[in-house]
């Protein structure tokens, strides 16, 4: 049984990777400010801001404290805001890089300090295919997720051969986060763009999670797995671009939401 520790796993992409984790048979913690559903029985809920610094060290302490140990740390928790970079305030833009990647950095730095004591570990987080690319009316998102990847990259540096370090970046999936900012036109606009032609499962995020955090991954570290079905294999075009292309007019993209490419 290993000790897993997510953080925003009360949601989506998050409760997904604790579910498949406790199916396995391991001990799976969530530090999130949001309580779980009932469907998350089996996984210990830690109510914790992820972005207050003490609060996380705290909370990986306990569980240290409880185990003696802890095998793998998941960096989830993510928020995200729909404005222009105009309309983006100094709150907002704290508070998203608070969460999204200093969020990362506390959980990660409070589990490796462990981790390192009994010479094993894994590191692992959500980052974003935004990372790779200037995807509108998400710039502090984007910015954000990209600081993911680089904390991923010097973490695997530092702390390899002991400790492993990755993350994985999805495309569109079917979260609450993203039903909550897109209406179904738009949501029928951005799989137009998909080759595989639909948003992800969260399920299917979970999946290469429990991947990385195995034995068959251990020769990998400082890496990502982007899971996008396909979305940024062929090019960084707009979705105006993109949609265009494939048929759906400029004033039925502007109509749902979609500025002009």
């Amino acid at each position: 049984m290993r000790v897993i520790l997510i953080s925003g796993a009360s949601s989506g992409i998050g409760r997904a990777t604790a579910l498949r984790f406790l199916r396995a048979g391991d001990q799976v913690y969530n530090l999130d400010v949001q309580p779980p559903d009932s469907a998350a029985e089996g996984v210990s809920w830690i109510e914790t801001d992820i972005a207050d610094w003490s609060a996380v060290e705290r909370a990986v302490g306990l569980v240290h404290d409880e185990h003696g140990r802890i095998d793998v740390a998941i960096a989830n928790a993510g928020i995200s805001i729909r404005h222009g970079v105009f309309d983006i305030t100094e709150f907002e833009a704290r508070r998203l890089a608070e969460v999204n990647m200093l969020g990362v950095l506390a959980m990660w730095q409070a589990a490796a300090r462990r981790m390192a004591e009994r010479g094993s570990g894994v590191l692992l987080a959500t980052s974003s295919v935004n990372a790779h690319r200037g995807f509108p009316y998400y710039a502090d998102y984007n910015a954000t997720k990209a600081g993911v990847l680089a904390l991923c990259r010097t973490f695997a540096m530092e702390l390899s051969p002991r400790i492993r370090v990755a993350c994985v970046s999805p495309g569109a999936v079917s979260t609450p986060m993203q039903l909550a900012e897109y209406t179904p036109q738009m949501l029928d606009a951005v799989n137009v763009r998909i080759p595989a032609g639909r948003h992800a499962d969260p399920e299917e995020i979970a999946s290469a999670f429990y991947y990385l955090a195995s034995e068959e991954a251990r020769f990998i570290t400082g890496q990502e797995i982007v899971i996008d079905g396909g979305e940024i294999a062929g090019s960084t075009t707009s979705d105006f671009g993109t949609a265009y292309a494939a048929g759906i007019r400029a004033d039925e993209l502007a109509s749902i939401g979609f500025p002009p490419g």
